[in-house]
């Protein structure tokens, strides 16, 4: 696909779309403030593809200009309960930092993201991370993401020859899940589509225990509404 003229990029933004909740709401919102929409998901080697699928139907439903998945083997590394060979808690959310941490997992994903953003001129970066119900993961606080953003400019051959400035947009960063859900289905974001769950049954059902299945219902709750993947 041919790469658009750079006054016309200055509208685009790269989004990481995991398939869940927050990045699916945050690619909503993007498109909503009206940038033309190039979305990245990024297979690392997690425990399950279901997510991966989400994220095609996610980016399908909102006419995303490119959809695109990229491979790295984070299970080479290890360290996590969705990378290695740890089970994931299902006693309750997990106080402080769980065991579903992914080390390094968000700069991994941002660097891939600002690859590609420099590739297309595209100034701006979207990203879903949360700090109300973020699960005690570190590179979701908003002093990592302005640091990330400090090192793009400071990175990137594009920044340096002063023709654009990246700006890592995380406009989900201060909202409760209810108030993502509730912002969700007022921009007509179909979270059927959407996937949460870190650890599925084996007939692709999400296991309601894990942090993520727990703080899903939790925001699906306090939002007023029915989770369509919950019977």
């Amino acid at each position: 696909m041919p790469v658009k003229s750079s006054l016309t990029m200055k509208n685009s933004a790269v989004v990481l779309l995991s398939g869940g909740v927050d990045s699916s709401t945050t690619l909503a919102i993007a498109k909503e403030e009206g940038y033309c929409l190039y979305a990245l998901t990024v297979d690392y080697g997690q425990r399950h593809a279901l997510e991966l699928e989400a994220a095609a139907k996610v980016a399908a439903q909102m006419g995303v200009e490119k959809h695109l998945l990229v491979r790295t083997d984070m299970r080479g590394i290890g360290g996590s309960a969705l990378t290695a060979d740890i089970d994931v808690p299902k006693e309750g959310i997990a106080k402080g930092i769980p065991a579903t941490y992914v080390p390094a997992r968000n700069t991994i994903f941002l660097s891939y993201a600002l690859g590609w953003a420099e590739v297309l001129k595209a100034p701006n970066i979207f990203i879903g991370a949360n700090v109300m119900d973020y699960s005690g993961y570190p590179d979701c606080r908003p002093e990592y993401l302005k640091a990330f953003e400090d090192m793009a400019n400071l990175a990137t051959k594009i920044s340096v020859e002063g023709k654009l400035m990246f700006s890592i947009k995380a406009p989900l960063l201060q909202l409760s899940k209810a108030d993502i859900i509730r912002k969700g289905l007022e921009l007509g974001l179909d979270y059927s589509l959407t996937w949460s769950c870190y650890d599925p049954a084996p007939e692709g059902k999400p296991c309601g225990r894990c942090d993520s299945c727990r703080i899903r219902a939790k925001g699906f709750e306090e939002a007023g509404a029915k989770d369509p993947l919950v019977e």
